[in-house]
C-alpha cells in the first residue's frame, strides 16, 4: 500500500542512489540500437561554487532536455564538469590560511602555494557538484572533468601555442580592468557597475600663448541660442576622477564645434605639471555636454584610450599596482615636465593612494585658482565583483588573442544557421557584439591556473611552447649555446653580467583567464586534441542552455575556438534563459537580502517541487518572480499526484500486461485515452521547442484537471461500484493513464514519478523491465472520436454552470434548475447519458428544455445550445448587475491609472525596472478580470 503521504526527504537520497548504481546516467544508456546522439556539456561551475537559483535553472531545464531525450531514445551525453574558478580559488584558498594564522602564498612560494590549493579542490571543492545530485541532474557523472585536469590541460597548450604560431594570440601594451586588491587583470563579467554619489570638478586648463575664444555664459530660454559671451584664454573640463589629471596628453574637442574650431592644433598647458598637452579635434567630445571639452587620459580610460591612438597621443600611467601615485623616477610622467616652483607639491604626492590624492589635487588646484566648480554628480562606476574595490583602467602589458579574426567565423556560423539562438533576439545581442569585438586579454596576475608557456630570454626573445624541454631547445639554436630556466631575477642577472657559457631563460609567471580553458570545453571534455571516440561521436553538441550575461564570455569564445580548432560549430542550439528574481521583481543579491536559496526549498519542498516551479515559469524571454509560496503550491501538485495514485490503488487500479488503450469500449475511457495522447503530442512539441512553461503547463493541466479533478470523478460511481465489465477497463484504464503521466512528468520531478513507477508496479505484483528514467517516452498518435468530443462536451458544460454560478455569487449549497434551448438529438442523448453526473457534479436540481430562455436567467452558450440557469428567487439580479457594473467602473479607473504611469516616459526610465514590470503585471491582471466581469454582466 502506498504511503498516506509523499516524503521526498526520505525519498529523493534513495532514488538518486538507485539511478547511480543503475547507471542509468551513462553516455548510451537506454539508447535505441542505432540512435542519434544528444550532447548537452554543462556549463561548469567554479570548484568554489555552492547552488544558487541560476544554476538550479539552468541545470533543471538542462535535464528535462536530457531525460526527454534518454526516454527517446537517443544517445544521451549529459557532460559534467566544474572550473577552475582562478581568481575566486586562489581567494578562497587566501582567506583560508590567514584565517589559519599560516604563512601567506608568498612567503610559502608558488609550488607550495599551488599543492595547497590542489589539497583544498581535493576536500572541498565537490559541494556543487553534490548539490546538482540533489537537485536530481541526470549527467554521466563518471565523466566528470575539471578545467586543470591533465586532459584539458594538454588542450589548454595544444591551443595557445597554435594560435601563437599562426599570430593570433600576441603580447601588447593596452589598457585593462585592474583590480588593486587581487593585483591582476579581471574580465569585464567580474566587473560590477555601482551607482555612486560622486563629484564633477570643473577646472580651468590655460591655453598656451594666450589664445583666446568666445565662450557663451548666458542662453535663450526659448530657442536655447547663446546670447552673451565672454572672452577666456583657458579651457574648462570636467572630471570625476582628478587624481588621473596628472596623466592627461590632450584635450579634446568636437572637430564641427563653432567655439574651439579656431583652437584645434594649438596647446593647453596642463595644471600642476606644466606638460604641453595638444587641443585635439575628436567626434568623442560632445558639443552638448559640460563645457564640450573634455581631458584625455589614454593611460586611464578605456574612451580615452581610443582617442589617445587615434591621435598617436602618449600613454602616461601615473598609478601603480596598488592604485597608488607612482610619480618619482616615472620617465614618461616626468617628460616635458615644465618649470613650476611649486611643482614640489605634486611630487610629494608620490606613493600617496589614489583617493586621497584626489583630495589633494583638488586642494593644489583651487589654491592655484584654477578650480571653476565642483558639481554633486551621481555616476557609475566599476568595482570588483570579488574584491569590492573600484576597478582601475590600466596601462600593462599582457597577452591577447586576435578575437577580431576568430569572429568572422563564428559570425558567419550563425548567419548560416549552424548555430540557432533561441529566443532569436539574442543572435541581434551576439552580432552587435562580435561586430565590435575588442582583443581578448587572457593573462591573469595569479598563481592558480594555466601558467603561460612562454619563456623570455636576452633581447626580448619569447619562446613559446608545450614544454620546457622545448623552449629551452628553441634557445639552444638562437643563441648557439645551451639554455637553461631560471628565476626571473636571476635570469635578468645573467643577462646584464653578459654572455657566459649558457643562456637564462625565465617563464611568464602569468596564468591564463579561466574563459581561456572554458572556451574549449565542448570539445577538450570529450578528448580532444586526440581523435577519441567520443569526440567523434558526441561533437558537435547538441544544445547549449546558459544564461544571456555570458553570451560574449563563454558562448561566443566557444563558437570561435569551436571552429578554428574543429571546423565545426560546438553547438546547433543556443537556450538563452531569463533570470530568477524576487517575488518583487527585483535582482537577488546579498546586499538586499533578498537572495533565496535553492537546497532550503529542497530541504523543505522537495526537489520535484523547485524543479517544476521553475521549468513552469520558464516562458522564452520573461524573468522568472520565485517566490517560496509558488514553490509550496507545486508541492501541492506532487501531492494531489501521489493522491491520485493511492485512490487508483484503493480501488484496484493495477498495470495490465499487454494492455490496449486502442482496444477500450466505454465513452470515459476512450475519452481519457484521446486526452492522454493530446497532451503528450503537446508536451513533446514543446520541449522540442524549448517552450518550457507550455510543456510543463500542458502536463500539469491534464494531470490535475483532466485526470483528476474529471476523469477520476466520472469514473468514481463505476470504480466504486460492483464488478462489471466496464469497472474491470476503467481500472485498466487508470492504472495505464496514471503510468503515462509519471512518464510525461518525468523530466521535470523525477524522484516522485521514479517512486510511482516502482511502487505501483510492486503493489500490482509485477516486475517493470526497466528504470523509468529508461522507459520509452510516450508516443501515440492523437484521434479525434465521438467519444472525447462527448466527454469534453460534458466537462464544458459543468464547467460553464460552476463558473456562472461562482460569478453571480449562487450560494454554494443551492441547486438549481437548468433549460436547455436548441438542443440537438446529439445534445440531448449525451444529457440523457450523463444526467446523474450533471446533477452531482454541477449541483443541477432538474434539467429540462425550452423554446426560449427563462425570463430573469443567466447564460451560457455550448455550440448552437444555451444553458440556461433560472435565477428568479435565486439571486438578486438588479443588486448583481449593480455590483458587477460598479466592479467594471473600478477596474476601467484602475486600469487608466496604470497607462498613466506607463505613458509617462519620465516613470518608465527613472523608475526601478521590478516597479516598472510590476504595473504592467497589475494592468494585465486587471484587464483579464475586466474581461471576466463583462461576460457575467453579459451573461445575465
Amino acid at each position: 500500500m502506498l504511503d498516506k503521504t509523499y516524503d521526498a526527504a526520505a525519498v529523493e537520497p534513495r532514488i538518486a542512489n538507485q539511478w547511480e548504481e543503475a547507471g542509468a546516467f551513462r553516455a548510451g544508456a537506454g539508447a535505441k540500437e542505432g540512435a542519434a546522439p544528444f550532447t548537452i556539456v554543462i556549463p561548469p561551475p567554479n570548484v568554489t561554487g555552492s547552488l544558487h537559483m541560476g544554476h538550479a535553472l539552468n541545470n533543471t531545464l538542462q535535464d528535462v532536455l536530457v531525460r526527454f531525450e534518454r526516454m527517446r531514445g537517443r544517445d544521451v551525453l549529459w557532460q559534467p564538469g566544474t572550473d577552475h574558478a582562478g581568481i575566486a580559488t586562489q581567494m578562497v584558498v587566501e582567506r583560508q590560511l590567514a584565517e589559519r594564522q599560516e604563512p601567506d602564498r608568498r612567503s610559502m612560494g608558488r609550488e607550495a602555494f599551488v599543492e595547497r590549493v590542489w589539497s583544498w579542490k581535493a576536500e572541498s571543492g565537490g559541494t556543487i557538484q553534490n548539490q546538482l545530485f540533489r537537485l536530481g541532474a541526470s549527467c554521466d557523472w563518471s565523466r566528470e572533468r575539471f578545467t586543470m585536469d591533465d586532459g584539458l590541460s594538454a588542450a589548454v597548450l595544444e591551443v595557445f601555442v597554435k594560435l601563437h604560431a599562426d599570430g593570433l594570440i600576441y603580447r601588447d601594451k593596452r589598457l585593462v580592468n585592474w583590480d588593486p586588491r587581487f593585483l591582476t587583470a579581471i574580465s569585464d563579467l567580474e566587473v560590477q557597475q555601482v551607482e555612486v554619489k560622486g563629484n564633477l570638478w570643473h577646472f580651468r586648463y590655460p591655453i598656451e600663448g594666450g589664445a583666446t575664444y568666445e565662450a557663451p555664459i548666458a542662453w535663450d530660454e526659448e530657442t536655447g541660442e547663446p546670447t552673451e559671451y565672454e572672452t577666456r584664454d583657458y579651457i574648462v573640463v570636467a572630471t570625476t576622477r582628478p587624481e588621473t589629471m596628472l596623466g592627461d596628453t590632450a584635450v579634446a574637442v568636437h572637430p564641427d564645434d563653432p567655439r574651439y574650431q579656431g583652437l584645434i592644433g594649438k596647446h593647453v598647458v596642463l595644471p600642476l605639471v606644466g606638460r604641453r598637452i595638444p587641443i585635439v579635434g575628436d567626434d568623442y567630445a560632445d558639443p552638448e555636454t559640460g563645457s564640450g571639452a573634455v581631458k584625455i587620459t589614454p593611460a586611464h580610460d578605456f574612451n580615452d584610450f581610443e582617442v589617445g591612438r587615434r591621435h598617436d597621443l602618449a600613454m602616461i600611467n601615473i598609478l601603480d599596482e596598488e592604485a597608488r601615485l607612482s610619480l618619482d623616477g616615472n620617465e614618461a610622467f616626468l617628460a616635458g615636465v615644465g618649470d613650476d616652483a611649486n611643482f614640489a607639491d605634486v611630487m610629494a604626492l608620490h606613493g600617496i593612494e589614489r583617493f586621497k590624492a584626489r583630495d589633494a589635487i583638488v586642494a593644489l588646484m583651487e589654491a592655484r585658482e584654477l578650480l571653476a566648480e565642483i558639481e554633486p554628480h551621481v555616476h557609475m562606476v566599476p568595482h570588483g565583483d570579488r574584491s569590492g574595490v573600484v576597478i582601475e583602467p590600466f596601462l600593462t602589458d599582457q597577452w591577447y588573442v586576435d578575437a577580431a579574426t576568430l569572429a568572422k567565423p563564428a559570425m558567419e556560423a550563425v548567419r548560416k544557421g549552424d548555430t540557432t539562438f533561441v529566443p532569436g533576439n539574442w543572435e541581434r545581442v551576439y552580432f552587435e557584439w562580435m561586430e565590435n569585438i575588442q582583443p581578448w586579454c587572457i593573462s591573469r596576475q595569479l598563481w592558480w591556473g594555466h601558467q603561460i608557456p612562454a619563456w623570455y630570454g636576452p633581447d626580448g626573445a619569447v619562446f613559446v611552447a608545450k614544454t620546457e624541454d622545448e623552449a629551452l631547445a628553441a634557445a639552444s639554436e638562437r643563441f648557439g649555446r645551451p639554455a637553461s630556466v631560471a628565476g626571473k631575477a636571476e635570469a635578468v642577472a645573467s643577462w646584464e653580467a653578459g654572455a657566459g657559457d649558457s643562456v637564462a631563460l625565465y617563464r611568464d609567471e602569468d596564468v591564463l583567464d579561466t574563459w581561456f580553458s572554458s572556451a574549449l570545453w565542448p570539445f577538450s571534455t570529450l578528448g580532444w586534441p586526440e581523435k577519441t571516440p567520443e569526440l567523434a561521436r558526441y561533437y558537435p553538441t547538441s544544445v547549449l542552455v546558459t544564461g544571456f550575461d555570458i553570451i560574449f564570455f563563454w558562448v561566443a569564445r566557444m563558437m570561435m575556438m569551436g571552429l578554428q580548432f574543429t571546423e565545426q560549430a560546438p553547438f546547433h542550439t543556443v537556450y538563452i534563459h531569463a533570470l530568477v528574481r524576487d517575488e518583487k521583481g527585483a535582482k537577488m543579491s546579498k546586499s538586499k537580502g533578498n537572495v533565496i536559496d535553492p537546497i532550503e526549498l529542497i530541504d523543505q519542498f522537495g526537489a520535484d517541487a523547485l524543479r517544476f516551479t521553475l521549468a513552469a515559469m520558464a516562458a522564452q524571454g520573461r524573468d522568472i518572480k520565485l517566490s517560496p509560496a509558488r514553490v509550496q503550491g507545486y508541492r501541492n501538485f506532487t501531492t494531489k499526484l501521489w493522491n491520485a495514485a493511492r485512490f487508483a490503488e484503493m480501488n484496484g487500479c493495477k498495470p495490465v500486461a499487454d494492455f490496449d488503450p486502442d482496444g477500450v469500449q466505454e465513452t470515459l475511457s476512450k475519452w481519457i485515452v484521446v486526452e492522454t495522447a493530446r497532451t503528450a503530442a503537446a508536451v513533446t512539441e514543446a520541449i522540442e521547442t524549448y517552450r518550457f512553461n507550455d510543456a510543463a503547463g500542458a502536463v500539469y493541466s491534464f494531470t490535475w484537471h483532466s485526470f483528476c479533478d474529471w476523469y477520476l470523478e466520472l469514473s468514481k460511481p463505476v470504480l466504486q461500484g460492483d464488478d462489471s465489465p466496464a469497472r474491470r477497463e476503467l481500472q485498466a484504464v487508470t492504472a495505464w493513464v496514471l503510468d503515462e503521466i509519471v512518464k510525461l512528468l518525468h523530466p521535470f520531478m523525477p524522484f516522485l514519478t521514479e517512486e510511482l513507477w516502482a511502487r505501483t508496479a510492486e503493489e500490482a505484483g509485477i516486475q517493470r523491465r526497466k528504470l523509468l528514467a529508461l522507459t520509452a517516452w510516450p508516443q501515440r498518435a492523437v484521434a479525434d472520436n465521438a467519444a472525447a468530443r462527448e466527454i469534453n462536451w460534458l466537462v464544458d458544460l459543468i464547467s460553464q454552470i460552476r463558473s456562472v454560478r461562482a460569478e453571480v455569487n449562487v450560494p454554494a449549497g443551492s441547486p438549481i434548475p437548468i433549460v436547455l434551448v436548441g438542443a440537438g438529438a446529439q445534445e440531448r442523448g449525451w444529457i440523457a447519458t450523463h444526467k446523474a453526473a450533471i446533477k452531482r457534479l454541477a449541483r443541477v436540481e432538474q434539467i429540462s428544455e425550452a423554446d426560449a430562455p427563462p425570463p430573469q436567467s443567466a447564460q451560457v452558450i455550448l455550440g448552437d445550445v444555451a444553458v440556461c440557469l433560472p435565477l428568479a428567487g435565486v439571486v438578486d439580479l438588479d443588486a448583481e448587475r449593480a455590483r458587477l457594473k460598479k466592479e467594471l467602473d473600478r477596474l476601467a479607473g484602475e486600469i487608466k491609472k496604470i497607462d498613466g504611469k506607463l505613458s509617462n516616459p519620465s516613470f518608465v526610465e527613472r523608475a526601478p525596472e521590478e516597479v516598472v514590470e510590476e504595473q504592467r503585471e497589475r494592468r494585465e491582471e486587471a484587464e483579464s478580470r475586466r474581461v471576466k466581469v463583462e461576460a457575467a454582466l453579459g451573461r445575465l
